[in-house]
């Protein structure tokens, strides 16, 4: 009887994640093309060109940085928007929404949001920069700026997010802790760093995980913000992996690459697994 009842999972979860991960797998020994040429085994070979390609390590490494610059801001100012409307600021209702509601967009509407605040000529970012007596930037056109620019497009729209994972972690830490430090003589910032924050790390190492690997599945906002641009040097790995595919038409190659890409978010993944279990430990 239970068999029956985990049939359905068990025939999803094979049809959409195990066979696609051993279909693709398949694909990444073989020469395989999006036209149906090809096929052939070739071993290891799409492994090592993945590894010497320099295009692949500049997407690689424009991932890591996105990721880096991006996890940043959006785990600080998620943290600072949940303490603010945690303390009681007036209009709580609307406050929560207006930093949730961005986060329920489609990548689509909030690429092309932020393309128009980005144009060059009639963008409000440049209209903004302009009054405070700064020269215009090209903000998606000028390779060493369009990155930071998808950055804080990013972080509009994904912070609700680990707003309300903050604002949700707040309200289980007990009234019990405050009233005995207020009691002590303890002030806010004293319980800020004695009380408040300890007690969020268990939230912050789950929303810095969560966030690293968002991050690192770049994808859809610099697709379509970079549209017409030259993205050699903000290309990202997912990016690359799709162009390889479903515009070099080389669906094996395209498949190598992203078993590598796979490889580092697994070791991720068991890094941070790692500092959390100690972290827990050591508490």
């Amino acid at each position: 009887m239970s068999w029956g009842f985990l049939a359905p999972f068990l025939v999803a979860f094979a049809l959409f994640l195990v066979w696609p991960l051993v279909h693709g797998l398949y694909l990444s020994v073989t020469n395989q093309s999006l036209t149906g040429a090809g096929g052939s085994w070739v071993g290891l070979d799409n492994y090592r060109e993945a590894l010497t390609d320099p295009t692949m390590w500049r997407a690689l490494r424009t991932t890591v940085w996105f990721t880096v610059v991006s996890t940043i801001p959006l785990v600080i100012l998620a943290l600072v928007m949940a303490l603010l409307v945690h303390r009681g600021l007036p209009g709580q209702w609307l406050w929560r929404l207006s930093f949730f509601m961005p986060f329920l967009l489609a990548s689509t509407v909030v690429s092309q949001i932020w393309v128009w605040i980005f144009n060059p000529d009639i963008g409000a970012a440049n209209s903004v920069l302009g009054a405070l007596g700064i020269e215009p930037i090209a903000w998606l056109q000028d390779p060493a700026v369009n990155l930071y620019a998808i950055v804080i497009a990013t972080v509009w729209w994904t912070v609700g997010f680990n707003f309300l994972l903050y604002l949700a972690a707040l309200q289980n830490i007990p009234d019990q802790l405050y009233e005995a430090a207020a009691i002590d003589g303890a002030g806010p910032w004293r319980r800020l760093t004695s009380i408040t924050l300890p007690q969020l790390w268990p939230a912050t190492i789950l929303i810095v995980m969560l966030q690293v690997l968002a991050s690192l599945k770049l994808f859809d906002q610099a697709y379509q913000m970079l549209i017409g641009v030259s993205t050699d040097t903000t290309r990202p790995i997912v990016q690359y992996i799709y162009e390889s595919g479903f515009v070099g038409y080389r669906f094996g190659y395209s498949a190598a690459i992203s078993y590598v890409f796979f490889a580092l978010i697994v070791v991720v993944g068991v890094f941070q697994m790692t500092a959390m279990n100690r972290r827990r430990n050591l508490s």
